[in-house]
């Protein structure tokens, strides 16, 4: 099945990173490129034969609004521990590798999610995430995990977030959901 590409201008300077290396990626002002993915809070370019990750707060460089999931309340003292929880995972799977349409929940990639309270003021949390890649070798870990961590970050009453990149087990494609497998045609 073909996807369609949508042709952008890049309309100002800006920084992405190669995918899958992670290194930093000027894109210049007036470069065409194509968008070969826009999931979650970012966007996959193919611009002069790579493919750059370009972070959803970029968006208006190549004429694109600011993803409606980056829009997370970042109050709510009041907030239970349980709606915490599920707006965690509601934030996991707006998270994806650049490479792959499928995100990092449904590819199976992350093996733990723990909420604990942070110990250094009452009421706040702290979140412990054990996640793994397709391949232990990919340089886009660390990017991921910071989105991982910059979203997680920005929920209501989450004061302190530890995202791991862990091998152990080995990731492999019975790891993913269903749904995954529908998606990639496996």
């Amino acid at each position: 099945m073909a996807r369609s590409r949508e042709s952008v201008l890049v309309r100002r300077d800006v920084v992405g990173e190669l995918v899958p290396y992670g290194t930093p990626f000027e894109l210049q002002e007036g470069t065409w490129a194509e968008i070969t993915q826009a999931l979650g809070t970012s966007f996959t370019l193919l611009v002069e034969g790579r493919l750059v990750r370009l972070g959803g707060a970029d968006a208006d460089a190549i004429g694109k609004d600011k993803p409606e999931a980056m829009n997370v309340v970042h109050d709510g003292d009041d907030t239970s521990d349980e709606e915490v929880k599920r707006l965690i995972w509601e934030q996991l799977h707006t998270c994806y590798d650049p490479e792959i349409p499928v995100n990092i929940v449904d590819l199976g990639l992350v093996y733990k999610c723990e909420v604990e309270p942070y110990e250094q003021e009452a009421g706040k949390l702290r979140v412990i995430v054990d996640m793994t890649l397709t391949a232990p070798g990919c340089g886009m870990g660390e990017v991921i995990a910071n989105e991982v961590n910059d979203k997680i970050l920005n929920l209501p009453r989450v004061e302190e977030v530890t995202v791991n990149i862990v091998f152990d087990p080995p990731w492999d494609r019975s790891m993913m959901t269903e749904e995954a497998h529908l998606a990639l045609g496996l």
